[in-house]
Parts: C-alpha cells; structure tokens; sequence
C-alpha cells in the first residue's frame, strides 16, 4: 500500500513509542476483525517494531551496573551487571 508506513522509520523510534505502536498492532490482530492482506501487513511491522524493542532492551542491559560493596557494606565502585 502506497500510504503505509515503512519499516525503515522503526529504526529511529524510541522505546516508548515502538511499544506503544507494538502494543496497538496485536490489539488489531487479536480482534480478528482486519483483512488477510493487512494482517499480514501489520504483522511484519509488527515484527520489526519487536525487534527494535527487543535491541533497545539490550542496549540499556549492557549500560546498567551493579554498585560494589565492601565487606562494611560501604559502596566501593560499579561493576557490570553480569560480572
């Protein structure tokens, strides 16, 4: 369809809004209530607004730390969450 939107905008969402959009597209596709071609349409939108949620996620993952402590439960720094 000539008026939708691409996926390539998808790339430069932030989190709240590729959710949000997410979020509206299975509501649509749970009612059951729209055409097989635009089932298919939104699905693939769909799929790209879950991945760029899901490497949103990912990237904030890998920024947050855990604060370190000493053996007098004093803070002595940050280390990665998973080290």
């Amino acid at each position: 369809m000539a008026d939708a939107p691409t996926h390539a905008d998808v790339k430069d969402m932030n989190f709240e809004t590729a959710l949000q959009q997410l979020e509206s597209i299975v509501d649509q596709l749970e009612r059951g209530d729209v055409p097989l071609d635009k089932s298919i349409e939104i699905y693939e939108r769909g799929e790209a607004l879950r991945n760029r949620c899901d490497a949103l996620l990912k990237a904030a993952e890998a920024k947050i730390e855990k604060i370190k402590l000493t053996r007098e439960g004093k803070p002595a720094g940050t280390e990665p969450l998973d080290g």
